[in-house]
Order: structure tokens, then sequence, then C-alpha cells
């Protein structure tokens, strides 16, 4: 019955593509008529699986050539340091497609996961996900990186990649701000993922990129309380996952993330620019690795602090940056002391001010909504990100049965660098536009959708999100893709109109 129905499908497509061809002679504008050729003979019964393979084939070379459509990524986690602790969201990668959970990092560029052959790599997660180890040889889509490929010479030369005389391949080896760190080899693969074309148009996609399969880790990495299957950089450079498909011209050359702060937490990730009439833009320090921004002063109450601008410069390791990867925030010590003082004076006098375990605390007998002052991080082109209690108070549990607040904030050298975490991000759109290097930020309800601009500057908007679309990982619809033509719009449409009727 599903082959016979199948072939009817094939009919029917070459009756509307006649009609089309009739419409258009008779119509005085075209006088030539189109000769059209079935691509499935009529008289032969042809298997689902290689209408599928034709269609996928197809549709990477639309996809290839089509600009604008944006990525949906499902995130998870909290911000909540006693909790997750971290944001991640999952990935599809191989074929057939593996999936994996892997934390969400604007800190750094390369996508990792842990491979099969991985040393000290934990086997479970406290944070009640399934962890997956990447296996090459499952795949067939997998190729090894080799010393001798330009991709790996441009890696070296940013040092995060070395070639092995022996294996010939293009290892890698790097740590993290934490002292974390992994170490492995880089593959070409397959990346799964949804692409939304439109309002209420999905299509599932793919492309081959470069990614990292770690075979050893060490440090907090190797803790099994928050493990995760990998990291998933978003940074600047031209290996992170959006610098490659923005390459490819399947997104385009920004993202967005809205991560969700109160409750189960979560929120939405997408490769695409989130839009808000209230977002306010910043620009990018140029020529620096990471979203360094200008910081120009810091404000308590509507109050300037009296900070030297001098230890906001960025230079070497010193500046302000961006970072998902970073639960907390850290801020240098010419800016944290000031700011200290300046809350602590602006509290009300019921709130009672300790010191715990050598951070700046507070006891606090009711909401600290209300018994806090707002506190404004204002930046170059007049962007100032407004900060609620919660986004530089934790909760540390309590004291002589009083709610125990404390500084989010930790203090670190003048020369070294202050960082906004997920504590600062979280309950906000925040906008990466890599096309104008800048970035956009709004307070936003992240349990919300959000409307996404299809290309950066074209007035077509989606819902994303709270997605209404499916999120199936295989096509089992042979028409699912659809894509800007009027033409496969009509043919589409046609068809659904019509195979009722051969039924």
């Amino acid at each position: 019955m599903a082959g016979g129905v199948l072939l009817v499908m094939v009919v029917v497509v070459g009756l509307a593509a006649a009609v089309l061809v009739s419409a258009v002679s008779g119509g005085g504008g075209f006088q030539r008529v189109l000769t059209l050729k079935r691509a499935f003979p009529v008289e032969e019964r042809v298997e689902l699986e290689v209408i599928k393979a034709r269609d996928r084939a197809r549709h990477t070379r639309i996809l290839q050539s089509f600009s604008g459509g944006i990525v949906d990524f499902p995130v998870g986690g909290t911000s909540d340091p006693y909790a997750v602790g971290l944001y991640y969201t999952k990935v599809r990668l191989g074929s057939p497609p593996q999936e994996f959970n892997v934390q969400i990092d604007t800190g750094s560029d390369i996508l990792w996961v842990t491979c099969s052959s991985c040393n000290n790599c934990p086997q479970n997660s406290g944070l009640g996900i399934p962890l997956n180890f990447f296996n090459a040889a499952t795949s067939s889509t997998v190729s090894h990186v080799s010393c001798s490929d330009s991709i790996c010479a441009s890696i070296v030369r940013i040092a995060s990649a070395e070639c092995s005389a022996e294996s010939n391949l293009c290892d890698y080896s790097f740590q993290y701000g934490d002292g974390s760190g992994t170490a492995g080899f880089y593959v070409y693969d397959m990346l799964y993922f949804d692409t939304i074309l439109g309002t209420s148009l999905q299509a599932n996609s793919s492309a081959p990129i470069v990614f990292g399969c770690s075979t050893s880790l060490f440090g907090d990495l190797t803790k099994s309380d928050r493990a995760v299957d990998g990291i998933f950089g978003f940074g600047r450079q031209g290996l992170s996952v959006i610098s490659q498909l923005s390459s490819l011209r399947i997104t385009p050359r920004i993202f967005s993330h809205c991560l969700k702060g109160e409750g189960n937490g979560g929120g939405i990730l997408v490769l695409g620019e989130i839009l808000d009439p209230r977002i306010v833009y910043t620009p990018l320090v140029p020529s620096q690795p990471h979203y360094n921004l200008y910081l120009q002063n810091i404000a308590v109450n509507g109050q300037l602090l009296p900070i030297d601008q001098a230890v906001f410069t960025t230079s070497g390791n010193q500046g302000t940056i961006i970072d998902s990867g970073t639960t907390l925030a850290y801020l240098v010590e010419g800016a944290y002391d000031p700011l200290v003082t300046a809350i602590t004076n602006a509290v009300s006098p019921s709130v009672r001010p300790i010191i715990s375990q050598g951070n700046q605390c507070y006891l606090v007998s009711t909401s600290v909504g209300e018994m806090f002052p707002a506190v404004a991080f204002n930046f170059a082109g007049g962007a100032s990100l407004v900060l609620r209690p919660i986004d530089y108070l934790v909760h540390m549990g309590f004291v002589d049965g009083s709610p125990t607040w404390c500084m989010g904030f930790l203090k670190v050298p003048n020369k070294g660098t202050t960082i906004l975490g997920d504590l600062v991000l979280k309950d906000k759109i925040f906008v990466y536009d890599l096309a104008h290097q800048r970035i956009g930020w709004a307070d936003y309800d992240c349990s919300l959708s959000v409307n996404v601009s299809l290309t950066s500057g074209r007035e077509e908007f989606v819902n994303a999100g709270q997605l209404s679309v499916s999120r199936s990982s295989s096509i089992s619809e042979p028409f699912r893709i659809i894509t800007h033509n009027n033409y496969y719009a009509f043919m589409v449409h046609l068809l659904v109109l019509l195979v009722p009727l051969f039924l």
C-alpha cells in the first residue's frame, strides 16, 4: 500500500509540473513548452529509501546556496552554582547521528565531544543526563584531519593543535581558565540540526564540520557531579561552529541566547538574530580572541563609583569579557571594592553585613529585591547592563535562621580580567552580532517565545523558543524542506490538494 501511494505521489508531481507549464504557456507571456522527465519511471516501483536518499542529496544542495536560515538548539541547565551551574545543549554528530549533551561556552572556540577511547572520562553525570562517547568507527561519514590538511595548518598557527608524526593526526591539547582541559584529535563529520526557513517551516539539515574527539580529560572535567559530553565553543575564531556554518552560507554570522534563571532553568539558543526593540548594542573590542567589551564605569542607584578606568583597559589578559561558560562573575579589585562598599552602604538597615569564607555576605529578613540597589555596568555606545540584586547575589543558605546572600562577583587582581558569567547573563536576551562586531542585550522572560530574523537586515521573522514545529531527528516526509522559491511552494501546495483525489 505504501509503495502504491508513493507511486501516485510521483505521478501527481509530474501532473502538477505539467499544469504549471501549461498555465505559463497559455498566458501569452511565454510560448515555449518545457519538456519534463521523471526522476523515477512510472512503470517501476520505487523504494522509499531511494526517494529519501535522493531528497537528502537535493536538500544538501539547496542548503549550501541558501542564505539566512536559523538553527534552533534546546537548552538545559541553570546558573545556580548549587544546582547545575552551567547551561548545555544537544548536538547530533556522525552518520547515523549520535547525540551529545555539551556545555554552551562563548569563552572558547572548539566543539569537542568525548571519544569512545577517552581516558579519565566520567561514566555518569550528577546532572541526570546520559553520557555518550563518539565512536568514529561507527560513523560512515567521518574522516580524520591529517597533518597535511590545510585546516590543521591554520589551527597550528593559533596554537590549539599539533601534529603527531607517528599517527599523522591533527591533535589538540588546550586548557580552560579554571585549570581543566582536554586533549584529542580533530575529525570531519556531519552535524545535524533543525534549520528554520520561515514561519512554521523547518528542515532537518546537516553540514560537514570540523570538531574535536577528546581522548583524555583533566581537572574538573573528570568529575561526575556536573559532567557533560563535551563543550560547544561559540567563540569568534574560524573553527567555531558558528563560523563554519556561516562560511557555508547556512546561517548568518550571528547567534543569540536567552538563559532562564528561575525554576528549572533552560532557555533559548539560536544561530540567528533574536529581535526585541529594547535591545541595546555595544561594540566589540577588535582583534581579540574573546567577546571583549569596552566597560566604562559602574553605577549603584544611579551614582557612578570612584573607579580608575585604567582597570578596565583591554590589554593582554586584562579587559572585560562575556562568557557563558563561567557560572559566577569576576571583577578586578579596583572595581570590586568600591562596588561592595556602595552596595553595603545602600542596603536597608535591617540587612546585616557579614564576612563568610572571605566573601561579602548579608543576612536578609525579606526579599533581596526590596532591600538591595540596582547596579549598572555602562559600556561604550551608551549601552547599560542593569543588574537586579539576584543578578549579583547568590543564596548561600541560612545563618541564625536568616537567609544568607553573598556577592556573586569574586575579586581578581587589577591586571586580571573582568568576566561576566551566567549569573549576570541570565534572564536576558544576548545577541552576538559577529557580522557587525557588536553585542546587544535586553531584559527578557526566557520562558517565552522570541522573534528571530531569518537573515540579519531582512524583514522576515519567525517564532523560536517554544517552537510549534516538530523536532523530529529524521526526515520522514519527502517534501518537508521548503525553499523560498515560489515554484516549489506552488508544487507542494498543489500536491497536498491533489493527493487525496487519488487515494
